[in-house]
């Protein structure tokens, strides 16, 4: 994907990254580059020119303008009110942690060290500790837990953040989906096992302890949500997250790069946390006895998914029920009519909408009707409603589509339920078309040659693999010289594995196989 690199020059020929062109040189928004022509440089404009991001003075940092926090917001309140079911409380921690606490030898977080930002000094006067800015939350949080969990009555602990964290990398910044700064949510879940059950320890923490019921929280969000199909599955041992005993994730696929995308993970963390900040409880025997950990993840990469999947040549397009405004209400005028009376109806539509839940606005801006319905294609709204002198003589209104620009002439008299009906529509016939897509991507090989083949066609490529961590390493190194470097996506469930059949041979290493897993290239 495109870097910031050439920012300063794409922002400055089109006003910021591709926003549309001035009105006096004009008479509708545009995009200067395709999605299936140049699809990078098409995707850092559309997210300009929809005024999803601005564009910062430091590189791999960006603005997230009032539509990319509104869809932001949509999804956490959704998710908000489904955690508060299971009794995780909100809290704040802070930004900053003590060098000593992020370097200490037994962290497993020091995997992040190479992309920890330092407050080094204050003013004029070198700090004598530096200072490190969050790059992920079990550091800050867990020092506290042993002071509020003394008893085995004090679990489960279930905390939930919403936070910035910083991961000071510049290999490739892409806005919403590779960056500096960003916002994300963080929840923990610390609890107790009784020693009688362990042996059935992945099945427990699984179900009991939401490790997968929070995962498939994260499905319903993009496919519900963002319209965008997804696989759940769990991560390798490689790709998990550091210090975890194990990663379940929902991966996407974006087909115009080839590329799969790790959009939300739940992470099973064992007891390598608790161990290592002394996490532990008088249990029900009054034996000392050490907590269990869970810890979940999503960020702003859900919305740069939603672009990439949905985006077209007319900027943005976006599934109703992300949508802060879903109708777009725009007057036409014509010769002589008396355009306040159009005005008013106008109004009065939006009015009744608005009554009935859906989230509308009008436009009535002296731009040109052709200047308005371009500039909403791009900021991808997903019902446009027409009204002009005839349609209000018809007692009808026209409503376009912005996921595939059909045109329908609806009765006033039944304009909610005919509009609740289209968004309904266009919600399911957007998930539809991005998972025939996805679908369209995904290829079975079974062996090397296949693979290869596969993966330089840009698929998402389901193969027998021999779960060996050794295996997987070859894979990468040797996919890096031929054709850029594939990794395990994810392995579906035991639920959703295929068949394998007796005798399936691992694609790569000619040894039994002993699960279906999908690779692929990866952002």
């Amino acid at each position: 994907m495109a870097s910031d690199e050439g920012q300063e020059s794409t922002s400055n020929a089109t006003s910021g990254g591709g926003e549309a062109k001035h009105k006096e040189e004009e008479t509708s928004w545009s995009l200067s580059y395709k999605k299936y022509g140049n699809f990078e440089q098409w995707y850092l404009e559309v997210v300009v020119s929809s005024e999803l991001i601005e564009y910062f003075d430091i590189g791999g940092c960006y603005i997230l303008r009032p539509l990319t926090v509104s869809i932001w917001e949509i999804m956490k309140d959704f998710f908000d009110a489904e955690i508060k079911k299971m009794k995780v409380k909100q809290c704040y921690f802070p930004f900053l942690l003590s060098e000593a606490a992020l370097e200490w030898k037994e962290n497993p977080n020091k995997g992040f060290a190479a992309k920890v930002a330092w407050v080094t000094r204050s003013g004029e006067t070198d700090l004598e500790n530096h200072i490190a800015l969050r790059p992920t939350s079990e550091t800050v949080m867990y020092p506290s837990f042993p002071k509020w969990i003394r008893s085995h009555r004090d679990l489960p602990l279930k905390l939930n953040q919403w936070c910035n964290v910083v991961r000071w990398e510049f290999n490739n910044p892409t806005p919403l989906i590779r960056y500096l700064f960003t916002l994300n949510l963080s929840a923990h879940l610390s609890y107790v096992l009784h020693s009688w059950i362990n042996l059935f320890y992945f099945h427990l923490c699984d179900n009991i302890y939401q490790v997968r019921e929070i995962l498939e929280l994260y499905r319903r969000i993009y496919e519900e949500y963002l319209a965008i199909p997804v696989v759940k599955g769990k991560a390798s041992k490689l790709e998990k997250f550091p210090g975890g005993l194990y990663t379940t994730t929902v991966e996407a696929f974006i087909p115009n790069t080839g590329r799969g995308i790790q959009g939300a993970t739940s992470h099973c963390l064992g007891q390598n946390f608790a161990k290592m900040f002394e996490i532990n409880f008088e249990n029900e025997m009054r034996e000392k006895a050490m907590v269990w950990q869970n810890s979940w993840k999503q960020h702003f990469r859900t919305i740069g998914v939603m672009v990439m999947v949905h985006g077209d040549d007319k900027g943005l397009v976006l599934p109703p029920k992300v949508a802060s405004i879903q109708v777009i209400v725009v007057p036409v005028p014509y010769e002589d009519a008396d355009m306040q009376v159009i005005f008013d109806v106008c109004s009065a539509t939006v009015e009744t909408l608005s009554n009935a839940g859906v989230r509308a606005e009008k436009d009535i801006e002296e731009d040109s009707p052709s200047w308005k319905y371009s500039q909403w294609e791009m900021k991808g709204v997903p019902l446009r409603i027409e009204i002009g002198p005839k349609d209000m003589a018809n007692n009808q209104v026209r409503v376009v589509r912005r996921d595939n620009s059909s045109e329908t002439l609806i009765p006033m008299s039944s304009i909610v339920e005919n509009v609740k009906l289209i968004l309904d529509n266009i919600q399911q016939s957007l998930f539809d078309v991005a998972k025939q897509k996805r679908d369209a991507c995904i290829k079975v090989s079974k062996t090397w040659e296949e693979f290869t083949t596969a993966l330089n066609d840009k698929k998402m490529i389901l193969s027998p693999w021999c779960d060996e961590e050794e295996v997987e390493i070859d894979v990468k190194a040797l996919t890096e010289g031929e054709s850029g470097a594939a990794k395990t996506l994810c392995t579906p469930f035991e639920e959703d594995q295929p068949e394998m059949p007796e005798g399936t041979l691992c694609f790569a290493s000619g040894k039994p196989a002993k699960k279906w897993t999908y690779w692929g290239r990866s952002y």
